[in-house]
């Protein structure tokens, strides 16, 4: 069983930082890849940023420049440092974790944490 949590949300004005944590632990052979997502009311889900298993990142053009994506794979924990916050980063903030787990016959598992709160005042 592998569980995600995540920990880092919370209320912050306009131009201020939050930064999130996701621990992924449990039956866990490697990492592929973990990212964090966002779902705004109304909108659908969307990726906020992504780091795989080599290092390389990527994120839309709408967080570039303000959010930093990090892993420190010793601890399968994904890092989400975000600066410069606008009101229209107010969201849900979903981990998500491209896993190989089991150790018998190990197999490819995506993976979701419960979302964190992140609310941006003007």
């Amino acid at each position: 069983q592998v569980q995600l949590v995540e920990s880092g949300g919370g209320l912050v004005q306009a131009g201020g930082s939050l930064r999130l944590s996701c621990a992924a632990s449990g039956n866990i052979f490697s990492v592929n890849a973990m990212g964090w997502y966002r779902q705004a009311p109304g909108k659908d889900r969307e990726l906020v940023a992504e780091i795989l298993s080599d290092g390389s990142t990527k994120y839309p053009d709408s967080v570039k420049g303000r959010f930093t994506i990090s892993l420190d794979g010793a601890k399968n924990t994904v890092y989400l440092q975000m600066n410069s916050l606008k009101p229209e980063d107010t969201a849900v903030y979903y981990c998500n974790a491209d896993l190989i787990v089991g150790t018998v016959i190990p197999y490819e598992y995506d993976y979701w944490g419960q979302g964190t709160q992140v609310t941006v005042s003007s």
